[in-house]
């Protein structure tokens, strides 16, 4: 059949605009011509290619690597569903029967009046609203069956803030503000630290917060003194050097961050102004995962409130030469992009695929020049250890681990949700502060610190989250998530949705990475769901591990197999 060649009127105007940026304008040019057709059709391509010059093989490969760009018609409304752990153990698998049964679709089709086009996806990062769905930019929680028809109608609720902090440091203002009003931030003491900050030099103001004792909140826990200053020590102008906010928060269990900036999202702009301060930096830019519209329409509007005050662009708080900006990226369904190095590639216009390293970001980052990655936990943590101060921090915690982190709870706990406390509790404690598990039904096994995580069995629930007390037992902290499974759980089951995930999100760039995901889902698909199960299998699972660990070229790889092996070393019976 042929098909009517589509009219470039609507998206001329805004080529014309961008198109002296160059590459760098690629994904906002794709996401823009995709809420103006609906798919990103050859001659959007065509012109997107011309306008931004990029070769035209470069636009079919990014559009190809993200999963929500569309280069074959698709309905303008697309509802996906959520199918990570937590989304199945809540009843995800009812909801997708009777969505399926009402449109009469399966996953990736289009409704014949072409209205709906309907998905499963991997993870939608709101896992205390289990289980969810995102209709077009709308989030959906709390789905049941009989609720399917709300959703369809488009009346379904969208769900609140489920943040508990004790104390509130970090969520001082979640759930207490408006999100959108700079007025209210203000009421409630925002940019009273960037004034302040701006007081002392930028060496003394990286030595005050290095003497905080802050550590990536992300998983890697680097020292962020220590970032910021190799990064200010690295050669370049400010117009040469950047601080980028990591928030591609796209691994299943993980939803803090997505928390902070949906309902708190000019602290991580002022955030951001201290550390372009500290570092000598004047570009800002937040990446925010696809699966999170909500959080990236408030940072826009938080940032062009910001920018109309005076807080971000030349001369900040009339300091001459203080010239900071932000601008927003939106990925596309990339799990890989939550790595810093693919998140520059994504920022460039480029497919998300890692960089080998060294060179490392301080010197060699985005666009090649020095530049501080956060995550935005790190760098809400840092905006509060510096209102609260040094001593108050301190006595937060303990001694090796200061302050306070936030803890994503889910799974089988009675109430779900972000969890601020001080470093020292353990694990018992905060899922008792959560309600327990609902109708006190045993813990069979705890992931820790997400799908890249590890299982622990109850004998370590009274380890104290610390990261002293956590590396001494093998317990990874992580972004911070605590996933609950009761003794009603099918862990074979919850293996093999872990290893889909990897198998999915695998970018492809390294072999070990690629084949070993596949093999290990295959592997945990034929245990979950067939009998005749060999006893090869742990061995193999075990082998594929080794190998995708010790020779992945980034940290997609390199963890994919933690909460597998860690689960065959409790559970050796899970493949027997």
């Amino acid at each position: 059949m042929d098909r009517t060649p589509v009219s470039l009127d609507l998206l001329q105007p805004y080529l014309d605009r961008v198109a002296h940026r160059g590459r760098t304008m690629l994904l906002p040019t794709l996401h823009y011509a995709q809420s103006l057709y609906g798919w990103l059709p050859p001659e959007v391509q065509e012109a997107t290619s011309r306008a931004l010059r990029v070769p035209l093989a470069d636009i079919h490969g990014v559009i190809e690597f993200y999963t929500m760009f569309y280069s074959k018609p698709t309905a303008k409304r697309v509802i996906r569903v959520c199918e990570d752990p937590v989304c199945t153990l809540a009843g995800n698998q009812t909801v997708m029967a009777s969505l399926e049964n009402r449109l009469g679709l399966q996953h990736g089709e289009t409704s014949g009046d072409g209205h709906i086009t309907y998905e499963h996806v991997p993870c939608l990062g709101m896992c205390e609203f289990a289980p969810v769905a995102l209709d077009g930019e709308k989030p959906v929680g709390g789905l049941t069956p009989d609720g399917v028809v709300t959703l369809l109608a488009g009346n379904s609720a969208e769900p609140t803030v489920r943040a508990y902090g004790d104390p509130a440091l970090k969520l001082t203002r979640v759930g207490k503000v408006d999100p959108g009003s700079l007025a209210d931030y203000l009421r409630h003491g925002g940019f009273e630290a960037l004034a302040d900050a701006v007081t002392f030099s930028p060496d003394s103001l990286i030595a005050i917060i290095d003497d905080a004792g802050i550590l990536g909140r992300g998983g890697a826990m680097f020292p962020l003194g220590r970032k910021w200053l190799f990064t200010r020590g690295a050669p370049g102008t400010p117009e040469q050097k950047h601080i980028v906010v990591n928030a591609d928060e796209s691994e299943p269990g993980t939803f803090k961050d997505r928390v902070i900036m949906e309902n708190d999202p000019f602290a991580v702009i002022e955030s951001m102004l201290i550390a372009g301060y500290a570092v000598g930096a004047a570009n800002g830019w937040i990446f925010v995962r696809g699966e999170y519209p909500r959080s990236a329409e408030r940072l826009q509007v938080a940032v062009a409130a910001a920018r109309e005050a005076g807080y971000l662009g030349e001369d900040i708080l009339g300091i001459d030469g203080f010239n900071f900006d932000v601008e927003i990226r939106i990925g596309a369904g990339a799990y890989i992009c939550g790595e810093e190095t693919a998140l520059f590639e994504a920022i460039e216009g480029k497919r998300g695929f890692p960089r080998i390293k060294p060179p490392y970001p301080p010197t060699h980052g985005l666009f090649g020049q020095p530049t501080v990655v956060n995550n935005v936990e790190t760098l809400v943590a840092m905006l509060a250890a510096y209102k609260v101060g040094k001593d108050g921090w301190l006595r937060l915690g303990t001694e090796q681990s200061p302050g306070t982190k936030l803890f994503c709870l889910s799974g089988h706990v009675a109430k779900p949700g972000v969890y601020e406390v001080p470093f020292g509790l353990t694990i018992r404690e905060l899922i008792d502060k959560a309600g327990g598990v609902p109708g006190n039904r045993p813990i069979q096994a705890v992931l820790m610190g997400g799908a890249a995580g590890k299982f622990i069995g109850p004998d370590k629930l009274d380890v104290r989250l610390t990261y002293e007390d956590t590396r001494a037992h093998d317990v990874p902290l992580g972004s911070g998530v605590i996933m609950i499974f009761d003794d009603s759980a099918d862990l074979r089951h919850t293996l093999y949705e872990l290893s889909r995930f990897f198998a999915h999100e695998s970018c492809g760039k390294c072999f070990p990475c690629q084949l070993g995901t596949q093999r290990q889902m295959e592997i945990l698909d034929r245990i979950a769901h067939s009998g005749g199960v060999q006893s090869a299998d742990a061995i193999a699972l075990q082998d594929i591990g080794f190998t995708m660990t010790t020779t992945s070229l980034c940290g997609l790889g390199q963890t994919a197999a933690s909460a597998v092996l860690s689960a065959l070393e409790l559970w050796p019976e899970l493949a027997q």
